[in-house]
């Protein structure tokens, strides 16, 4: 199994009455509510916690990309994954990504992903979202209907920015560029693993499958709701004659631990509460833009798990109710350990994408939680899928011999 620390950088600071004065936490959530100087501490904390899993052994740090909302605050993951490089050493940076429909010209994400992988020595796992609605549609102003097809395009020219030699020339029908010379190269050859996260749609499924790219579930409302998508995308990949490898496939899962689980409640309740209520808080008009969503997936009837009708319901839900159906694993390290091990073999994912951190948590809860999955739950699920030890497809190959940062005072000298 591999375990990414996944930080979504909420802002912890919306008001008590946030849902009810505002319509949504993204697009048009006013700026006002937003302090610089909140933000500096907020952002050097999350940082440092991301720094901490490092240190603890996780697989990888993940960070992501939104735009124009308090559920995350980062507009560009790799100013978070360039910060994080010489802070950290072991874990591959999970960088999930970059909405390359939106770079005008993508060739901007070709270029700042083989930045990261060089300063880190070949650590970055390359995420390429197609982007939600809100974002891509709404924020960036991008036209719903012509999203994957430009989508594909950048990702054809990014693939061969990174594996051809430059500089060449690339006509498609939204880039046009006479000299394509990408400097600089990436470490990991021919590119780094690419990583795409979906929401439920059959080119998604497809588009990974075709490309040997790992399909990245991203949800929030619990595995029990997710294994009829993650059984949808198995049974597509063996239409297509793909292996069943689990690294194929990962899935996010908001976890809390703690020594017991009436003390999980306890620390971690009032959190999940904020998470559900407020940064989840999305006008159902922004959340599926017309044109947005395939012919082909709305034929097959395949749709997010988390609809606007069902997010709007959520802050209703009690935290007992949370946790019975898996919208939050929470409890005692043995209680944890159970559910995600029926969480992985259920839902045959390789990669999970940990989220210690919800909503208004302090740090030293995310540490505390953290520092108990680290010790007490990751060493019981690491061999889960030792019969595919050998997958590599799927993962980082970093330099043997990589630089490492000088001290302070050494680099002053």
């Amino acid at each position: 199994m591999k375990f990414t620390w996944f930080h979504l950088m909420p802002w912890p600071h919306l008001p008590d009455d946030f849902r009810e004065k505002h319509r949504s936490v993204w697009v048009d959530i006013p700026s006002t509510l937003y302090d610089p100087v909140r933000g500096h501490t907020v952002y050097n904390d999350y940082l440092d916690q991301l720094e901490y899993a490092d240190s603890l052994g996780f697989d990888a740090i993940g960070v992501n990309e939104h735009h124009q909302n308090g559920y995350g605050l980062m507009p560009s993951p790799n100013i978070m994954a360039a910060a994080l490089a010489r802070r950290s050493s072991k874990s591959a940076l999970m960088v999930l990504g970059n909405s390359i429909a939106l770079y005008n010209p993508p060739i901007r994400v070709a270029e700042e992903f083989a930045m990261l992988d060089v300063i880190s020595g070949g650590r970055l796992c390359a995420g390429f979202p197609v982007g939600t609605s809100m974002d891509t549609n709404y924020c960036y102003g991008t036209v719903p209907a012509l999203t994957r097809e430009k989508y594909a395009e950048a990702h054809e020219l990014i693939i061969k920015a990174w594996t051809q030699d430059g500089p060449f020339p690339f006509n498609g029908r939204y880039n046009k560029l006479r000299y394509v010379n990408c400097w600089p190269k990436p470490v990991q050859k021919p590119h780094p693993p690419i990583f795409v996260p979906g929401g439920g749609s059959i080119e998604t499924w497809d588009f990974c499958l075709d490309h040997d790219y790992n399909y990245s579930y991203l949800s929030y409302s619990g595995y029990l709701r997710g294994r009829k998508l993650l059984d949808g995308y198995w049974e597509r990949a063996a239409q297509k004659g793909k292996d069943d490898s689990p690294y194929r496939a990962g899935f996010a899962q908001i976890i809390c631990v703690a020594d017991t689980d009436a003390e999980a409640e306890k620390l971690y309740s009032e959190h999940a509460s904020y998470f559900y209520n407020r940064c989840l808080h999305i006008y159902g008009g922004f959340a599926d833009a017309p044109g947005y969503r395939t012919i082909k997936t709305l034929q097959a009837n395949v749709l997010s798990q988390m609809t606007p009708t069902e997010a709007a319901k959520l802050p209703l839900t009690p935290w007992k109710e949370l946790v019975e159906q898996r919208m939050v694993v929470a409890g005692s390290p043995e209680t944890v350990r159970q559910q995600l091990e029926e969480l992985i073999k259920g839902l045959r994912v390789g990669h999970l994408f940990c989220l210690f951190q919800i909503g208004n948590m302090p740090p030293e809860k995310v540490r505390y939680s953290t520092k108990l999955f680290a010790e007490k739950v990751m060493p019981k699920l690491k061999n889960i899928w030792a019969d595919y030890a050998h997958d590599n497809r799927f993962w980082i190959k970093p330099l043997e011999k990589r630089a490492v940062p000088a001290r302070l005072e050494e680099a002053a000298q």
